[in-house]
């Protein structure tokens, strides 16, 4: 119980919370997935103690690196889609939560505190427990006694994140994790950089990245680019574009763009939807050019049919069920969307007449819901995101302890966390500087090996997968290290 009560002073919550530490107090990890150890770039190696529900073990030592690169320091065990640029309108919301303490816990100068800001109430207080609950795993399978997570409640909006921020920084915060929504990550990111608190937040979105302010999701320019450099290495050259008709969907759009001309590929077609059925199926039959092609199959029809010799017959047989003639002048379409949005979309494209046999689809993010990989328009689509091998084990540590699947964003919320832990234990003391957080060998997480840039950006080393009926499979796998490491 000692080691318990400790633990529970380092997770310096309310008391609602306490279901937090209670399901990872009964339920050490699943035996043969063990994290990994976080090691620190060469030559300094920093190195938490091994996993252990509620106590520290003895240290492990790094392995070693791979010739010819650096190898990144390991942070844990084992995919914006990323996160958008705000939450989702119309979620349903959840009870309001008691607010989170706004003090430190007693015996705070003597520990490293690091903020985690996260909506804990409002609309979005299910995706920012779900994360609590990833951040919560990696402090007790990584971090020693003296590292204390603060939470602050967000409520899922900037004014909210404004306040936390200022909560967890007067509390003794040396670091911020979170918030998750861009406008939140930029309204927190002034008072940061005036307290000299670096951030590591968990959106996608570029635009809120800045100095001092590192965005975490998976970016979407940075996922196309993965599975498009994947495609035309294997003769893919004419791409399209289905997108929503949103801020995201057009830069996905442009970004799409950019990356087919540098791979010496051609954009062809961008089409954009609306929110309706309606919407959807006037962009894709856009997409088919479906009017024209269908008007020539009518003509070419007619022409055969006027025709009396055995090769106007035998052309005529062969249209047979065909109501489109010619093709629709791309290899690929890229659908960066997922969830319902894509398994009301993708059932079209062959209802019009584009073969998704021949024409490959492809997308970011995670796709492995059971709609998705069900959906015969999407058999074979190759998609770039998060590898589901690296992550799996962080999976299954996370369902063990809690009794339920991790939220897709978990292993940045553990990762963060982790590397939160790593870096208050280095042999020189803690440090959260910039320089710390942008070694150029990066890190290994528990999704695969990221590294931060000096301007707050962030890389991935991602998978592409290709969707089965029984799941998605990876097809050619993430790096394990990144190249010119020491640029």
């Amino acid at each position: 119980m000692a080691s318990f009560r400790s633990a529970l002073r380092r997770l310096a919550v309310a008391p609602w919370t306490l279901a937090v530490v209670v399901a990872l107090a009964s339920c050490a990890p699943p035996q043969g997935t063990e994290p990994r150890q976080p090691r620190q770039a060469s030559p300094t190696s920093v190195v938490p103690p091994a996993p252990a529900p509620l106590a520290a073990g003895p240290r492990a030592p790094a392995p070693p690196a791979r010739p010819g690169s650096a190898a990144p320091p390991q942070l844990s065990a084992s995919p914006p889609e990323p996160v958008g640029d705000s939450p989702p309108a119309g979620a349903a919301a959840l009870p309001q939560l008691p607010a989170v303490v706004l003090t430190p816990p007693a015996g705070m100068n003597k520990t490293v505190a690091v903020g985690l800001l996260l909506p804990l109430s409002g609309p979005e207080a299910r995706l920012g427990r779900s994360l609590l609950e990833s951040a919560a795993l990696a402090l007790f399978e990584v971090a020693d006694e003296s590292f204390v997570l603060l939470p602050r409640d967000t409520r899922g909006t900037p004014d909210g994140a404004r306040e936390a921020a200022i909560s967890a920084i007067e509390s003794g915060a040396r670091l911020l994790l979170g918030p998750i929504f861009a406008p939140g990550v930029k309204a927190v990111s002034p008072l940061a950089r005036a307290a000299n608190v670096n951030v590591v937040a968990f959106s996608n979105d570029r635009a809120a990245a800045d100095s001092g302010t590192f965005v975490f999701g998976v970016p979407p320019l940075q996922a196309i680019q993965r599975v498009v450099s994947f495609a035309t290495r294997r003769g893919l050259t004419r791409f399209a574009a289905l997108v929503p008709d949103s801020p995201f969907g057009r830069r996905a759009a442009d970004d799409l763009a950019f990356v087919a001309a540098r791979n010496g590929g051609v954009m062809t077609r961008i089409e954009t939807f609306g929110a309706t059925q309606q919407d959807m199926t006037r962009a894709v039959q856009r997409l088919a050019s479906w009017e024209a092609r269908r008007a020539a199959m009518e003509r070419q029809r007619a022409a055969l049919e006027n025709a009396t010799d055995e090769v106007a017959r035998q052309a005529l047989r062969r249209l047979e069920g065909a109501e489109a003639l010619g093709g629709v002048g791309f290899d690929a379409v890229l659908l960066p969307e997922s969830g319902t949005t894509l398994s009301a979309v993708a059932p079209l494209l062959p209802y019009y007449d584009i073969d998704t046999r021949r024409i490959r689809v492809l997308g970011i993010g995670d796709w492995r819901a059971r709609a998705i990989v069900r959906e015969p328009a999407l058999t074979g689509a190759w998609v770039a995101g998060l590898s589901p091998v690296a992550r799996g084990a962080f999976e299954r540590r996370f369902e063990a302890a809690f009794g339920h699947a991790a939220h897709t964003l978990g292993p940045l919320a553990y990762d963060a966390a982790a590397l939160a832990a790593a870096l208050a234990a280095g042999e020189k003391g803690t440090d959260y500087s910039a320089a710390a957080l942008t070694v150029r060998s990066g890190f290994a997480g528990s999704a695969g090996i990221f590294r931060f840039n000096g301007d707050g950006t962030v890389e991935h080393g991602l998978a592409v997968m290709e969707v089965r009926p029984d799941g998605v499979r990876v097809i050619d796998p993430e790096p394990d290290a990144f190249p010119e490491a020491g640029g």
